[in-house]
């Protein structure tokens, strides 16, 4: 059954997770040289593959006992939150442009960069993180799947203003406190049992 609360919390954590992160600047740059929507897609498309690779990988950690799962989640958690806190910047990552502006060429373009650039990604393995934790499937892919859906469009969108008016140093941080968080909710169900 879906659950809205795990949606909600899944959405607002990788939605906070992924806006720092090179998709919402590849998606600002792919979104300014192409149609927007047709780079959308591209981008929507590789990020259904590459959560459900994630919930995949966090449905297999619940075959293991509960205590060892919340302790690897809490783990993983503190591991994601210290990524984003001293982590350099990534480098731009480069795209050749198509020969023309067609809606396969630029949408394959999206999908390509994107699910090569987020493969094995933070956000990737806080989906599988969450998979775990809630061991609910359906409704982390939603909100995961939703919660980069919305970063791509804000970077492809709406990018420049976005990044004009909310600081980058503060979104990591709130991403990375919100992790903390998850990681002392999962460390402590696994000491207390």
């Amino acid at each position: 059954m879906l659950s809205l609360t795990v949606i909600a919390v899944v959405f607002g954590v990788i939605f906070l997770a992924e806006l720092p992160d090179k998709t919402a600047l590849a998606g600002l740059m792919l979104g300014t040289r192409y149609r927007a929507s047709y780079v959308f897609c591209g981008v929507a498309a590789a990020f259904v593959v590459h959560v459900a690779l994630a919930i995949a990988a966090g449905s297999l950690l619940t075959l293991l006992p509960h205590r060892w799962v919340q302790g690897v989640v809490g783990l993983l958690f503190l591991g994601g939150a210290a990524m984003l806190l001293f982590a350099k910047g990534d480098e731009e990552e480069e795209v050749r442009e198509p020969a023309d502006q067609s809606f396969w060429k630029v949408a394959g373009t999206g999908f390509t960069l994107i699910l090569v650039a987020e493969f094995g990604d933070l956000t990737q393995i806080m989906t599988a993180n969450l998979a775990a934790r809630y061991d609910d499937p359906v409704s982390v892919g939603i909100g995961a799947v939703l919660g980069l859906w919305a970063v791509a469009g804000l970077g492809i969108f709406g990018g420049r203003l976005l990044m004009k008016r909310v600081p980058l140093a503060l979104i990591t941080k709130i991403a990375a406190a919100v992790m903390v968080v998850l990681a002392g909710f999962s460390l402590y169900e696994a000491i207390a049992g």
